[in-house]
Formats: structure tokens, C-alpha cells, sequence
């Protein structure tokens, strides 16, 4: 049984369809990359698999069991951690607090929320920054606080909604070792990302969304390469 099973989603937004009878399976341990041109429903998939808006149509199943119909925070518990694409952290309290709250929200204990709050920040690059207030990061540090706080309790399944864009090369590569490294241990990703080259880098399958439906999934080269891909992003419809 797959791990994430997505089956004739469907959403509108008053006469303008964001998605149409979107189908398709996550595997335990797979790391999907998700891509489409602008306006092609990937964020409004991401925000239905993670409890933030709802289906018209369709099921979304983990293990077998709906999300449907759960808030984010039940979502969440149940192992469905997201990344935005604009960065959702508590501005006003330190970068090692914005972790703390994850992690004491999923359950962690005091001691073992300091404990891999500060592994993370290790990891992340971020422990000389932990003591500041989020909004005196930059905006790459930002977007690794928020990346991070997807870890705290090792996720069943990662949303990361274009983690890569607008971030310096170095952090880039630092979110890129973190993927491949979680992978290479049995993580599981779905990874929306406007970047081809870290897309063929870290996924080995990977779907195409265009006009809110789905139009490739297969292996990554072959998506690539596939005519049909090609003509979405450069001169097919882009709702």
C-alpha cells in the first residue's frame, strides 16, 4: 500500500479550476518532484494534502486513512510537515524558540526539543544566529529556520514548496545535502521547485502539473524531455 495515495482531486475557486481529477501515489521513502509552470495547481495540491484548504472532489489518504477534512495541526501530528513558500515563523521570539514550539507542539518533551532543536541549527548552519529574533535573519536563514522546523520530529511525509527559490547558493546547498541525506535514510518528499537542475539532481521521479491537472510522471529525465512538458512550460497554457 503506498504511503500517500491522492486520487480525482479536484478544487475551484469560483469559475477558475485550480485542479481537475488529480491522481496519483507517493511510496514510503520516495522523493517526488513536483513541478509545473506558474498557476499549474501545484501549491493548492500541497495546500490540500497539508489541511490548509479543501478538496471539492476526490481523496487524499495516509496509510489508508483520509485527511480530508482535518486541520493542519491534526494533519501535522499525524506526520504531514510543510514548508511555505513565503516563510511562516514567529518573527518576535529567537530562531531556537521558533524550533522549540514545533517541536513541544508535536509532542517532544523540554529536554528533547532543545536537544534536536540544536542539532538542526548545527546542521542548518544557523546555531550562530540561534539567539536572534526571526526577523532579524536574513531572508535565506528564514527560509532554513522554517526548512528545519519541517525536522523536528522526523517527519512521515515533507511538503517543501519551493524551498530553493530566492535563497543564496551556498543555504541552496545546504537544503540540498539536508533532502539527500534524509532520503538516503527512508525520508519521504514531494519537492515543488521552479529549479530543473536540483530537480534532477535529488528526484528520481518526478510529476508535471499544467492547468491544474496532471500531464507527466515517470522518471525524471523522461518528464524533462517529454514534448509535453516542454510545450507547458514554454508556450502552453499556464492558468
Amino acid at each position: 500500500m503506498a504511503l500517500l495515495t491522492i486520487r480525482h482531486v479536484s478544487k475551484s475557486f469560483g469559475g477558475v479550476r485550480a485542479l481537475e481529477d488529480v491522481s496519483f501515489d507517493v511510496a514510503a521513502g520516495e522523493l517526488i518532484g513536483l513541478i509545473g509552470p506558474n498557476g499549474s495547481g501545484k501549491t493548492t495540491l500541497i495546500n490540500i494534502l497539508s489541511g490548509h484548504q479543501s478538496a471539492d472532489r476526490g481523496e487524499v489518504l495516509l496509510d489508508g486513512q483520509s485527511l480530508l477534512g482535518l486541520s493542519p495541526d491534526r494533519i501535522a501530528r499525524r506526520g504531514v510537515l510543510r514548508m511555505f513558500q513565503l516563510t511562516r515563523g514567529f518573527g518576535r521570539i529567537t530562531a531556537l524558540d521558533n524550533l522549540l514550539v514545533t517541536g513541544r507542539a508535536l509532542g517532544l518533551d523540554s529536554d528533547e526539543a532543545h536537544r534536536r532543536a540544536e542539532r538542526l541549527l548545527d546542521e542548518l548552519t544557523l546555531t550562530r544566529v540561534m539567539n536572534l529574533d526571526a526577523r532579524q535573519l536574513s531572508g535565506g536563514q528564514q527560509k532554513l529556520l522554517e526548512f528545519g522546523s519541517c525536522f523536528m520530529v522526523p517527519p512521515r511525509l515533507a511538503l517543501l514548496d519551493e524551498p530553493f527559490a530566492a535563497v543564496h547558493p551556498t543555504m541552496r546547498q545546504i537544503m540540498a545535502d539536508f533532502v539527500r541525506k534524509r532520503h538516503a535514510e527512508g525520508q519521504t518528499f514531494i519537492l515543488v521547485s521552479h529549479d530543473m537542475p536540483i530537480v534532477m539532481e535529488l528526484c528520481p521521479r518526478t510529476v508535471c502539473m499544467n492547468a491544474g491537472t496532471v500531464i507527466a510522471d515517470e522518471a525524471t529525465r523522461l518528464v524533462l524531455d517529454d514534448p509535453v512538458v516542454i510545450e507547458a512550460y514554454l508556450g502552453g497554457q499556464a492558468a
